[in-house]
């Protein structure tokens, strides 16, 4: 069976952390989910302090390709907008070989004060992603205002998570593994593997509406 093929869909995706810039440290929760899950390798997309957007989409789209089956992204601050990028410039089915994405604390690289090292991936795309999402803003992060930050998840088609006062939900937020977003992330693994018909209402909802809603069983953290 080809890696569209009905048998692929079932297998376990792999998880693809895609950072922001300067690269995830040792305390930010993309590494410590490489560490402690068996699921998750990083995107390398190299030039960290000075990005490139197409060179970035260009590298993300490269370790796409390389994943022999489904693949759910899990993505911080400018890994988002990378992400919202290959979504609009790519042609793939809806929810494959990409079956979701988890897209953390995206910056407003629209604001007029946008620093120069991220001013080339504006105007932020508006087109809805072809695979469902999860987007998870913060109230007090600095690098974009929370209603602007549901304004995001409604173009990109993302269910829109409130997780409190959480600065830029990185290494500085003192996260350590982030239960909180791994139990989000399960969520679109789950739903993701879900049967077409009769599955979880609730999950098969991801990726189609924007809420203010925390997933039920899943408590912020501040």
């Amino acid at each position: 069976m080809d890696r569209f093929g009905s048998a692929g869909r079932t297998r376990q995706p792999v998880i693809l952390t895609v950072p922001g810039l300067n690269n995830s440290g040792p305390g930010h929760w993309q590494t410590h989910w490489e560490q402690s899950r068996g699921d998750c390798q990083r995107v390398e997309l190299g030039r960290w302090s000075s990005p490139n957007r197409n060179a970035w989409v260009t590298r993300l789209d490269a370790a796409i390709r390389e994943i022999d089956g489904p693949v759910i992204l899990a993505a911080h601050s400018l890994g988002c907008i990378t992400v919202a990028w290959w979504g609009a410039l790519q042609s793939q089915a809806y929810g494959w070989p990409v079956i979701g994405a988890l897209l953390v604390a995206p910056p407003d690289c629209d604001r007029v004060e946008t620093p120069d090292t991220i001013g080339n991936f504006g105007p932020v795309p508006r087109s809805q992603l072809p695979f469902p999402s999860i987007l998870v803003a913060s109230r007090d992060d600095p690098y974009i205002f929370f209603e602007r930050a549901h304004s995001m998840g409604k173009y990109w088609g993302s269910q829109f998570v409130d997780a409190g006062h959480c600065g830029h939900i990185n290494a500085d937020s003192h996260l350590d593994d982030w239960q909180f977003g791994q139990n989000l992330l399960e969520r679109l693994i789950d739903g993701a593997q879900a049967p077409a018909s009769g599955g979880d209402p609730a999950l098969s909802a991801i990726g189609r509406t924007a809420s203010h809603s925390t997933p039920p069983g899943v408590s912020v953290q501040g």
